[in-house]
């Protein structure tokens, strides 16, 4: 069984402002997010489902047009091909789940 100290994955800056870490299973994706205030996450989809646990922070997600403020402790999901976006009101640390696993990101 793979373990992993979450301190020594290694982060890199996947679009500005993000940085990210990644822990990938035989059928998942765990996504750590280091996000900074006002940075933004352009409109996309993908087929994956996607689940957004905000851990610190507040940010904006807009799902299919629809905007909602995730404070930490609150939990988004992220339906296959749903359009998305987003913007961190503030500093924020997320945790995605995205399954199955993102291969596009190994």
């Amino acid at each position: 069984m793979p373990v992993f100290k979450h301190d020594d994955l290694e982060a890199e800056d996947m679009i500005p402002g993000f940085k990210v870490s990644f822990v990938h299973g035989e059928s998942m994706t765990l996504a750590y997010w280091d996000v900074n205030k006002g940075a933004e996450l352009p409109e996309h989809s993908h087929a994956h489902e996607q689940i957004c646990n905000v851990i610190s922070g507040q940010f904006e997600l807009v799902i299919q047009g629809q905007s909602t403020v995730l404070k930490a402790g609150d939990v988004g999901v992220i339906p296959s091909y749903a359009v998305h976006s987003g913007k961190a009101l503030t500093h924020c640390k997320i945790i995605d789940a995205f399954h199955p696993v993102r291969e596009d990101y190994r």
